[in-house]
């Protein structure tokens, strides 16, 4: 029987998202001069991100086991070849969704990442776990790098990037979309926009939060 790869991955993960706990400390403190109202509103703006963000740049900013593993149940059971992720950071829940689609028997996965040095290291994580064949990870601003070459049909999303752009970032990838395809946002409170229109049944989407901090959507038309 063949091992599925999210099963020969859990080595790696259960690395990678020890150091993304032991890694808080210095999260924490890269905005610690920020008050609450400050960091609320540097998530929703669609500018000022990019400062909060550049305190950031070393910071894993994962995705929780949780989520990850449902990121992975997703793309297995939907059968996604075609995958789209918006914030790759170290490349942790690019490592479920590719896990996927290797268990599905292969496909492309498009993720986008701002800084760097994130992108790197997320390609030295993705080619320890043999998945970099499948993913293709473009750096720069996602309002560029997904404004162009995104494949039809897109089987599923993750939005886990700036969080004021998810309306602008699901606007790009909207007209790829099969009917039925999955879109999942992670922190998506801090995009009152974005959940206004994908709660809207009338704009061609069900969805309903899921968990503590992911907004589950699904394209009905």
């Amino acid at each position: 029987m063949t091992i599925p790869t999210i099963i020969s991955l859990a080595p790696l993960l259960d690395r990678l998202f020890d150091e993304a706990e032991a890694a808080r400390g210095t999260t924490h403190a890269a905005v610690a001069d920020l008050s609450d109202a400050d960091r609320a509103r540097m998530m929703r703006s669609k500018t000022d991100y990019r400062d909060l963000y550049g305190r950031l740049k070393d910071a894993p900013l994962a995705v929780s086991r949780e989520t990850g593993a449902l990121l992975y149940m997703l793309a297995r059971s939907s059968r996604a070849r075609t995958i789209v992720e918006f914030g790759t950071s170290f490349g942790i829940s690019t490592l479920h969704l590719a896990a996927g689609l290797r268990d599905n028997g292969g496909g492309r996965l498009i993720t986008t990442e701002f800084e760097p040095s994130k992108a790197a290291r997320a390609r030295d994580n993705l080619s320890a776990g043999g998945l970099i064949d499948l993913v293709e990870i473009r750096e720069g601003d996602a309002l560029r790098t997904l404004s162009a070459d995104l494949p039809d049909p897109i089987d599923l999303v993750l939005l886990d990037g700036a969080k004021a752009l998810y309306p602008e970032i699901l606007d790009l990838v909207a007209g790829h979309l099969r009917p039925g395809a999955i879109i999942v946002a992670d922190n998506a409170d801090f995009s009152p926009d974005y959940l206004a229109r994908v709660r809207t049944p009338r704009n061609g989407y069900m969805s309903t939060p899921f968990a503590e901090d992911v907004e589950l959507s699904v394209r009905i038309n």
